[in-house]
């Protein structure tokens, strides 16, 4: 039986390097999900807005979110605007822009459907009692809000974790990259070493993404008992 090519990762530090790769990955869709989470939120209550100017504003941007490829909107970040606005952006606060600008959409959406599920009769209830619309938002509507949304925003967070792989494309260093660059430099001593390093990348991805989709489905599981 040929080698499955696993060997080159315990060559000196690869599988190091592997991991640093991953937590450049991580740390990315971390950071983004934080900034898509607080946006996402005042997005999602101003899409149920009665103003048909911040409907089409926030459909338009939910629109082009889900039609444009993320690779196109981080080439058009990236290498478009530095040379059109002359903007010193890395390329690292690219990603977090585009991931941000994906999340935030998607986040908003999932506020929107979780508010506008709420029935009418618990905001009528609210007001009856006194409550001013802070305060009605604050401890009635955004408690049921988060639970409701919570099994869906973690789903979306697993996407975005395996969509940082693309960040390779405009030169980031993650994981993808750092196998790649392992590949190339074992490419005659270890003619398989893409079977096993691409499937060590694979298990990478699946220890950090499964733990979290399950979190989903218990979360989903409590919510419906």
């Amino acid at each position: 039986m040929q080698s499955l090519g696993i060997e080159v990762l315990f060559k000196g530090i690869n599988f190091q390097r592997l991991l640093a790769g991953l937590w450049v990955s991580v740390r990315l869709s971390l950071i983004s999900v934080i900034i898509s989470i607080v946006l996402g939120t005042g997005m999602g209550m101003l899409m149920t807005s009665k103003s048909r100017l911040l409907q089409f504003f926030f459909r338009l941007w939910l629109e082009t979110v889900r039609i444009m490829p993320q690779m196109v909107l981080l080439f058009v970040v990236y290498f478009g605007s530095t040379r059109v606005f002359g903007w010193n952006l890395d390329a690292e606060a690219a990603a977090i822009i585009v991931f941000s600008f994906w999340g935030t959409a998607e986040m908003g959406d999932l506020v929107r459907g979780a508010l506008i599920s709420i029935p009418k009769i618990q905001y009528e209830s609210a007001r009856a009692l006194g409550m001013d619309e802070k305060t009605l938002y604050l401890y009635v509507i955004l408690p049921q809000t988060i639970r409701r949304m919570l099994p869906l925003s973690i789903n979306l967070i697993t996407r975005m974790i395996k969509t940082t792989s693309l960040v390779m494309m405009i030169g980031i260093v993650e994981v993808l990259k750092v196998a790649q660059q392992i590949i190339e430099a074992n490419r005659k001593s270890s003619p398989n070493a893409a079977f096993g390093v691409f499937g060590t990348v694979f298990l990478l991805y699946f220890l950090i993404c499964w733990p979290v989709s399950r979190l989903s489905v218990w979360l989903e599981k409590r919510q419906a008992a």
